[in-house]
């Protein structure tokens, strides 16, 4: 995991040098891939690109690489699968920790009260207090499903 006072970029690039001096061409060619990414997102973006932007490039790539994975192997073609789970991998580990079960179910309910929510029409002000405070630390989807079976 990056240092807090570095940026995930430049600990990518640090890792990915470490990665060349190592000969570890699947890790290189992973960390190029990640490094692209960053880099690229960070030039199309507004200024201010920060830490939270970089956690959203990675959560994209990591999906991408998740859904590849499914596709090959669906596909007959487990060694495919298994590279594309691989990157996944390596990705996750700038990612931060994913929130457990029972801390999102209490950011749910919070956000629940706090918007005052009385049903499934009021999902989407309970899905954005509840994005806003679990900072790139949930997946999407999985906050959705709770939102909606807490609504209903």
């Amino acid at each position: 995991m990056p240092e807090e006072s570095q940026s995930i970029t430049a600990q990518v690039q640090k890792d990915m040098v470490d990665a060349m001096k190592a000969r570890d061409k699947e890790r290189v060619q992973a960390l190029r891939m990640i490094l692209s990414e960053l880099k690229l997102a960070g030039k199309e973006a507004r200024p201010g690109f920060g830490k939270a932007e970089e956690i959203a490039v990675l959560r994209r790539e990591k999906k991408r690489r998740q859904q590849a994975a499914a596709s090959f192997r669906s596909g007959g073609r487990e060694d495919r699968a298994a590279g594309e789970e691989a990157e996944a991998a390596i990705i996750d580990v700038y990612l931060p920790q994913e929130l457990g079960e029972s801390d999102l179910e209490g950011i749910v309910d919070e956000a629940i009260a706090a918007t005052g929510a009385s049903g499934v029409k009021d999902m989407g002000k309970v899905m954005s207090a509840v994005m806003k405070r679990t900072a790139g630390r949930a997946d999407g989807k999985k906050v959705s499903g709770m939102v909606k079976g807490r609504l209903q």
